[in-house]
């Protein structure tokens, strides 16, 4: 049996704000545009920081340095807090919507919700789940398909069809007991990156989008994200 596919959720803050206020989350944390890596644009961000998003190309030497990440940390572990909130992605050009899951799941002590959110109930009906049992779970909920859907038509370019084959892909950078994770449903498990603080999330999760930056330095279709307290 075929996978299921949605249509590409754009790299819009807007767009994504609405998404996860459609879905029940409150307004007080919002989603907005990093436009630079200097020092001088990531102070324009407004704090606290407390999930990253980075939309980047799949290219062949990602694809490469991908299965030898996956290859190398299996054989050594990957030491991944059981705090960690990871979703599988089993629905085509769904990495939007998990990434923005992985940004909201990993941080609900910080973020608020209406009484009824549809949000709020799916991460709390698959807390206790494994990531491929959240992702068949994804799979069947209507309220958040749907809402993808509407959104996914809502940006600023022209959605593609479902059977366009987009080599765009988004992941999420979070803190989780200190530790900088990256969160991308098209891989076994998270990523660690080493130590971090709420006071700089942003600016390591922004070391790591170098590296991807650096693998495809011809490259130009990179989109970092930021979810910060204050609205932009």
């Amino acid at each position: 049996m075929d996978s299921p596919r949605w249509l590409p959720l754009e790299s819009n803050p807007e767009v994504m704000t609405k998404f996860v206020s459609c879905l029940g989350m409150k307004p007080s944390w919002q989603f907005g545009d990093v436009y630079g890596l200097d020092p001088e644009l990531l102070n324009l961000v407004p704090r606290p920081v407390c999930a990253v998003l980075l939309l980047f190309p799949v290219t062949e030497k990602y694809e490469a340095f991908k299965q030898e990440e996956e290859e190398r940390l299996k054989g050594q572990g990957h030491g991944v807090s059981p705090d960690v909130y990871f979703i599988k992605q089993t629905i085509g050009n769904a990495c939007g919507t998990i990434g923005l899951i992985h940004a909201v799941a990993n941080n609900q002590a910080h973020l608020q919700f209406e009484a009824d959110s549809p949000l709020k109930k799916f991460l709390e009906q698959t807390a206790k789940m494994t990531p491929q049992e959240r992702a068949t779970f994804l799979e069947k909920d209507e309220s958040i398909r749907v809402t993808h859907e509407s959104s996914a038509q809502e940006g600023q370019t022209e959605a593609p069809s479902l059977d366009e084959k987009v080599n765009l892909h988004f992941v999420a950078f979070v803190n989780i007991g200190g530790q900088l994770y990256e969160l991308d449903g098209g891989k076994p498990f998270p990523i660690v990156h080493g130590k971090t603080t709420e006071d700089t999330l942003l600016e390591d999760a922004v070391e790591v989008c170098k590296v991807f930056m650096a693998r495809d330095p011809q490259e130009v279709r990179f989109t970092i994200i930021a979810l910060s307290k204050d609205s932009f």
